[in-house]
């Protein structure tokens, strides 16, 4: 079997991971000096992002006893800050039917170890209840379920006048 070769051609060749590409001028050199392949263990990697954290505390002239944190550049690294930095002080309602909202409901149970916590699960590829949910509670979950293909087609089972933090 002989595969043809595509004749459209992308009009940005600077093809990048993710939805971006590299800028004009961009240049592999730009990755001298860079720990690719690294553990961030590693001492030399682990004093990086140490200095990373120390410069980003200066910068923003953080007051003492605030902490600043490094996650992965995705969804789900600003979900695990907002799990970690806005849940606990009610109850939460966590609903689950996927991968990422599976993984959120072990951080809460498990991690976090808060005490008052209903999971809301389904079978993968199908939505809990969702008047199930009390929005008294703090609420999570995932809006658009990309590994199952399911997402929540509105917002209407969100009562206005909550007093849980939705996210």
């Amino acid at each position: 079997m002989s595969i043809e070769k595509p004749a459209l051609r992308p009009k940005n060749p600077r093809f990048s991971s993710g939805p971006c590409t590299k800028h004009p001028g961009w240049s592999v050199d730009a990755l001298k000096g860079a720990l690719v392949g690294r553990n961030h263990r590693q001492p030399e990697a682990k004093a990086r992002l140490e200095l990373a954290l120390k410069r980003t505390r200066e910068l923003l002239k953080l007051p003492a006893g605030y902490r600043v944190a490094i996650v992965p550049a995705s969804d789900t690294g600003a979900v695990e800050m907002a799990l970690w930095s806005l849940l606990g002080a009610r109850g939460v309602d966590v609903l689950a039917w996927e991968a990422f909202s599976r993984d959120w409901v072990t951080d809460i149970v498990e991690q976090l170890k808060l005490k008052d916590v209903r999971a809301l699960l389904a079978p993968y590829g199908d939505l809990p209840d969702l008047s199930q949910v009390d929005c008294d509670r703090d609420v999570v979950f995932a809006w658009n379920g990309t590994t199952s293909g399911v997402r929540v087609p509105n917002a209407d089972w969100i009562a206005a006048d909550r007093k849980g933090v939705t996210i």
